[in-house]
């Protein structure tokens, strides 16, 4: 039912763009679309806060808190390496599309910049559809593996729009390592794409 709401949602809010119709309410929520994130945000660390024990097993990863983002980069750019051959790209474009690990504004604008309209049209949109794979796959992915396996196909997105998916298909703990992924993963996605793109691949 998630899924089915989320698509229904991107289909009407892509029919409401090209149909130019912008009533006050829409405007007034894109314009704030941080804000309401944020109050998300707030909310999930009320629910962690209320969990005391949640807390407490969170502080025991310690530095095994790090894997799980660690685990996406490589595996991202494990991808990226594999698909190069297969798509007939430069090892070194094929491994920064990859290396935007869904943050598909940042990498698209980036590598506009840094190798031409054309990469970074191609990031643009294998990220957004890595976010949006991300919603059809999260539901599955936490029935038939685990739910920290959940985190993977988020990626950066982890922490922002794939989070509602993660609140409703993984319990609290997963939650907060999701945030905690998003975080480190968006820091880490201009300095891949930077490092890669120097790379004489």
């Amino acid at each position: 039912m998630m899924v089915a709401l989320a698509v229904a949602a991107l289909v009407g809010g892509v029919a409401c763009g090209l149909s130019g119709w912008e009533p006050a309410v829409l405007t007034l929520l894109t314009g704030h679309s941080d804000y309401i994130l944020y109050v998300l945000m707030f909310l999930v660390g009320i629910s962690v806060g209320l969990n005391k024990g949640l807390v407490r097993r969170i502080r025991a990863y310690n530095i095994r808190i790090f894997l799980i983002p660690l685990g996406i980069i490589l595996g991202s750019m494990a991808g990226g390496a594999v698909c190069a051959p297969l798509l007939g790209m430069p090892l070194r474009e094929s491994m920064v599309v990859a290396g935007g690990l869904g943050w598909y504004s940042l990498s698209g604008v980036m590598l506009t910049e840094l190798g031409g309209a054309t990469l970074g049209s191609i990031a643009f949109l294998s990220n957004l559809m890595r976010e949006i794979v991300s919603f059809f796959c999260i539901p599955w992915v936490s029935k038939k593996l685990n739910y920290f396996c959940c985190i993977a196909p988020a990626g950066a997105t982890s922490e922002d729009t794939t989070l509602p998916m993660m609140i409703r298909y993984t319990d609290e703990e997963t939650v907060v390592l999701s945030v905690i992924n998003g975080v480190l993963c968006s820091a880490a996605v201009p300095f891949l794409l930077r490092i890669f793109w120097q790379l004489p691949w």
